[in-house]
């Protein structure tokens, strides 16, 4: 998912003293890398804890209700929290709370109560949408306002690389293993074995915690952020957007139909990139493919050999990915992260292309591909229908950033209300997976929730076409 624009500092910025900002950026960095890495290990555990806990896909889609419902529900009182505590010690709360939340799946493991494990992912999305509030504006004001937009693209794609490389990672944990180890757990009774691999999650989220209160410390105690009180208010200033006239007489952001369409088109587009990470290893298992290919048997092993080591850091015993045995968790694992690893590639290149091409034009493009791509995979099976979804990826990496600024463009003083409805839109990552797992248990299966996305795009293509237009 893409993060949240941040403020352009105002001219009053730049009278302080020169002085290097390196290391805080490279902090706010490392934060933007665990928000991306936090958020789409969810697409792992998604199908872990519907395995662990015997749940329908329905239920386990409550994964990402927790999450982002969380991150909904906080993101008004995280301001308050901000204003009261400042935004050096909000930074610090906010990992204090994500570790909180990561030491909640110890108990949660143990019990393999699956309402404490949505506790645990609630008070993680908590704490990551007080680090989100807090830590965007700082990212505009470490240097100098010509380099902000630098500054965004390098945050952007750390939250990628994160968002990227953890699915990768927590397949490896949650579904990797020896195959005398696999053999072993099957032939266990059910309750036995589903005990033992309640038992893996421990790993990966007391690194977390202990890595958040080691860097909650660093915030605390050795660095020193710049303040930020001179960032400038823009619902104190008229400025038109794009040469179009501001029509004041509206009383709210809410008066202008394009930002109401935008908000809808924020709401889809989150719910339809959570929703296909989310479903895409139970899609793959759907299709009951007994061979992989020979390039999929091959990237896989690659991925595996570049990243088994890291299970090291969990304790564990790196152990290769049997790609003999056709789709696995694991195996799905490695395509989630490809999905997700397209939308860093698709923003890399993008930027450029930004520059070049007619946002709107390439807008429409990636809409009408990304609806013709899953509409294709539903129409086929296999891995074809798998690496078409993988492909949307690629066509999600510029959603955000052309729609947040047609849905803005000339609301004038009501920028900043039009941005927090958009922020808002974010929710829609609580809503459209769950939609997805109904679809999947009670409406015919998962090539049929599929068709959920599809609708999304279709409505993004829409807003692309005609929505956008100021009126």
């Amino acid at each position: 998912m893409a993060t949240a624009p941040i403020s352009t500092p105002s001219s009053t910025s730049t009278t302080a003293p020169a002085r290097s900002y390196a290391g805080p950026m490279v902090l706010m960095t490392t934060l933007f890398f665990l928000f991306g890495a936090v958020t789409n290990f969810n697409d792992v555990l998604m199908p872990y804890l519907k395995d662990v806990c015997q749940l329908t896909d329905l239920q386990s889609s409550a994964v990402q209700s927790a999450f982002f419902g969380a991150y909904f529900l906080m993101s008004l009182p995280a301001g308050w929290v901000l204003k009261k505590l400042g935004y050096q010690r909000g930074i610090v709360l906010g990992l204090l709370i994500m570790a909180g939340g990561a030491l909640l799946f110890v108990p949660a493991a143990d019990s393999r109560a699956f309402g404490l494990f949505l506790t645990a992912l609630s008070v993680l999305g908590a704490g990551i949408t007080l680090l989100q509030v807090a830590a965007n504006p700082y990212v505009s004001v470490l240097g100098s306002p010509r380099g902000a937009a630098a500054r965004v693209s390098i945050v952007g794609v750390a939250n990628n690389f994160g968002g990227s490389l953890s699915p990768l990672v927590g397949g490896l944990i949650l579904f990797g293993g020896s195959v005398a180890l696999k053999a072993r757990l099957a032939a266990l009774p059910l309750s036995q074995r589903l005990s033992e691999e309640s038992q893996l999650v421990k790993g990966p989220y007391i690194g977390l915690a202990v890595f958040l209160v080691v860097l909650a410390g660093v915030f605390f105690f050795l660095v020193k952020l710049p303040e930020i009180e001179g960032m400038q208010d823009d619902e104190s200033t008229e400025v038109a957007t794009d040469g179009r006239q501001q029509l004041t007489h509206r009383e709210s952001a809410l008066g202008f139909p394009h930002l109401v369409l935008g908000v809808v088109a924020i709401f889809l587009y989150v719910g339809v990139e959570v929703g296909l990470g989310s479903f895409l290893i139970r899609y793959g298992e759907s299709q009951g493919i007994q061979q992989l290919s020979d390039f999929t048997q091959s990237l896989v092993r690659g991925l595996n050999v570049a990243t088994n080591y890291a299970l090291v850091l969990f304790g564990q015993e790196p152990s290769p990915i049997d790609t003999t045995a056709g789709f696995t968790k694991a195996v799905g694992a490695v395509l989630v992260s490809s999905y997700w690893f397209g939308s860093l590639v698709g923003r890399l290149v993008g930027i450029p292309l930004l520059l070049k091409f007619n946002n709107r034009a390439m807008l429409v493009v990636v809409c009408a591909t990304a609806a013709a791509l899953v509409g294709a995979s539903i129409l086929n099976v296999g891995e074809t229908a798998l690496w078409l979804v993988v492909l949307c990826g690629l066509m999600n990496s510029i959603m955000w950033p052309v729609i947040f600024p047609l849905a803005i463009t000339g609301l004038g003083r009501f920028t900043k209300q039009g941005s927090s409805y958009l922020i808002a839109g974010i929710v829609g990552g609580a809503i459209v997976p769950p939609l997805m797992g109904w679809l999947a248990t009670h409406g015919g299966g998962l090539r049929i929730a599929f068709v959920v996305p599809v609708l999304c795009y279709l409505y993004l293509l829409f807003y692309a076409l005609r929505g956008y237009r100021v009126r």
